[in-house]
């Protein structure tokens, strides 16, 4: 693991946005992975203002999300997708179509994880996944306990993440209680990884997931049999760490 200590939120995003932009530089038609939640928000937001300020070509992009509720109508504004056209599509000029998020209103829901898998492999797989990590180390939706090597799949969400993303609903109850996700194997599969973490509450999960050992307790961990991941933390979400003195790209002395 690469792992890169930086000294605010701000700097996560704009460090992480060049590792896409990079990315997207040698590749336009990169198929980039994205996820939801608070985390990678000022990655998009960046990558959306240098399209629009310095001419950065997101046009070409193909997009996957991570996951995505069950129950929930894509145009409902607590779905996934509807997330992602608000943080990704339109921002980034892309149509819905170049956006792909699993189907969580099917009936045949395991239908819908085979198919999702298809899809990807049908786009020529993940070539750099956008990650962030829950406080008790699920990325995804692949809670404590998940198979290391588990693919797309319905699952039931704990009640640590349930309490985690009930600010984002109206009420707790409202937070639905299963998910369709990709699996750990499928994620390790993209050839690069990119893990964005700030703020102390996620200080604990970060340190398991780098330094602690690869166990489905912290499903996080899974990250280190990767050939090519990179961590970039602000500084309180490096706060455990401990083993080693890590990039401090900037830092004052």
């Amino acid at each position: 693991m690469d792992v890169v200590v930086l000294p605010t939120a701000a700097d996560v995003a704009a460090h992480a946005a060049d590792v896409v932009a990079e990315r997207i530089a040698a590749e336009p038609a990169t198929v980039l992975g994205v996820a939801t939640g608070s985390s990678p928000v000022g990655i998009y937001r960046e990558l959306a203002r240098r399209r629009r300020e310095e001419g950065l070509d997101l046009s070409r992009l193909e997009c996957f999300a991570l996951d995505e509720y069950t129950g929930l109508a894509p145009e409902d504004p607590h779905s996934y997708a509807a997330y992602l056209q608000r943080e990704v599509a339109d921002p980034f000029g892309l149509p819905s179509a170049r956006v792909h998020v699993p189907d969580g209103t099917r009936e045949d829901r395991e239908r819908a994880a085979q198919k999702y898998e298809q899809s990807i492999a049908a786009a020529g797989g993940i070539d750099l996944q956008i990650l962030g990590i829950g406080t008790n180390g699920h990325i995804g939706f692949n809670e404590p306990l998940s198979s290391l090597s588990s693919r797309t799949r319905v699952l039931a969400l704990s009640a640590q993440t349930r309490s985690d993303n009930a600010r984002f609903f109206d009420a707790p109850d409202d937070v639905p209680t299963h998910c369709l996700t990709q699996g750990l194997g499928t994620i390790l599969e993209a050839r690069q990884l990119l893990l964005v973490a700030q703020g102390e509450r996620k200080a604990e999960a970060v340190a398991a997931a780098v330094e602690g050992p690869v166990a489905a307790r912290c499903p996080a961990s899974v990250l280190q049999f990767h050939r090519r991941t990179t961590l970039v933390l602000d500084e309180a979400a490096a706060s455990r760490l401990t083993l080693g003195e890590y990039e401090r790209p900037g830092r004052r002395a």
